[in-house]
């Protein structure tokens, strides 16, 4: 491990310092997020610093590939992420048709679960359940779910880079696992300059390749038997349940869901008067509520499946409490 804190800190700064390289670069093309009714920004900002993310993440496996850290089947599968990252740097400057952006998507996931040899078994805490060709399947759109969702996320200042950095962090503490922690630094060094007021925006380039990686680490670490891959679900719980059900009650509601919204949680609660800094830490006080729970799960195995829907519910709770200050259907 003597060579994690050296290699953190050389991330981190290297981050830091390309972030800003990226900032000038964007500034100089006018490739600017510009502000309209359903942004949470009101001046023009640079976007697509997640490329110093991207660069400093690959170069980050890499060498842990070549010093032997990490062996061909991660490394690879993380690799992946490369076309999803591309992808999204075109789109941060070009739109690009989803239709083209979700293909890209699912080949890149499904080259990444072959490489991995599949999702085979899910640890339940209590009993290990075995359905190879149906958990691969379901695999491959849990990443690209993930790849999106990352982005349906990245609505305010710090609030996906807070997340990540939290997730990373947490899993290198409780399983000891590096590369977690190392996009978390990585993450960090780029938080540097998105904390509100944000300098730069991540941009698609990022969010989805941050919510690409996080979707192979579920499966990598379910395969190898470092951790269920419930617990990973636990752990990036925040994210996916306000994504998932602000999607399900816009379907419900008949809206066109690729339609731009406000509608998130952590939006309307921003929305209502909140700073991005207090919706930020927030959540992060929300993160310290499913660690309890995810620790209960790892002590007690067997009661991994009462913890995920205790997990579910008190995110529900939350919800509701949103709802009642901050109406879903008074936000667009």
């Amino acid at each position: 491990m003597e060579y994690t804190i050296g290699l953190s800190i050389v991330l981190f700064i290297l981050s830091i310092l390309l972030t800003l390289l990226v900032k000038h670069f964007t500034i100089r093309k006018s490739i600017l997020d510009l502000p309209n009714e359903r942004s949470s920004h009101f001046l023009p900002t640079p976007r697509g610093g997640g490329i110093a993310i991207a660069i400093t993440w690959f170069l980050a496996i890499t060498y842990l590939y070549i010093r032997k850290y990490i062996d061909s089947t991660p490394f690879f599968a993380l690799l992946c992420g490369l076309p999803i990252s591309v992808i999204g740097l075109v789109d941060d400057v070009i739109t690009i048709s989803p239709r083209v952006r979700f293909f890209v998507q699912v080949i890149c996931a499904t080259i990444a679960i072959f490489l991995l040899g599949g999702l085979n078994i899910i640890n339940i805490g209590f009993q290990v359940i075995s359905f190879p060709y149906l958990f691969s399947i379901v695999a491959v759109f849990g990443i690209v779910w993930f790849t999106n969702l990352f982005n349906f996320l990245d609505g305010i200042d710090g609030y996906i880079s807070a997340e990540v950095i939290f997730i990373g962090f947490a899993f290198f503490l409780l399983f000891g696992e590096v590369p977690p922690a190392l996009l978390a630094v990585v993450t960090a060094g780029f938080l540097v300059w998105n904390w509100q007021p944000a300098k730069i925006f991540m941009g698609d380039v990022g969010s989805t390749l941050l919510g690409f990686t996080m979707g192979v680490f579920a499966v990598y670490y379910q395969n190898e038997g470092v951790a269920s891959i419930l617990i990973w679900i636990m752990l990036t719980s925040l994210f996916w349940f306000d994504a998932t059900l602000t999607l399900y009650r816009r379907w419900r509601n008949n809206e066109k869901l690729s339609q731009a919204h406000r509608k998130h949680a952590y939006q309307r609660i921003v929305q209502a008067g909140f700073s991005h800094q207090k919706t930020v830490l927030y959540g992060i006080s929300i993160n310290f509520l499913i660690l309890l729970l995810v620790l209960i799960a790892i002590k007690y195995p067997e009661l991994t499946l009462v913890m995920l829907l205790v997990n579910l519910l008190l995110l529900y709770y939350i919800v509701r409490l949103v709802d009642q200050k901050f109406p879903f259907q008074k936000y667009k």
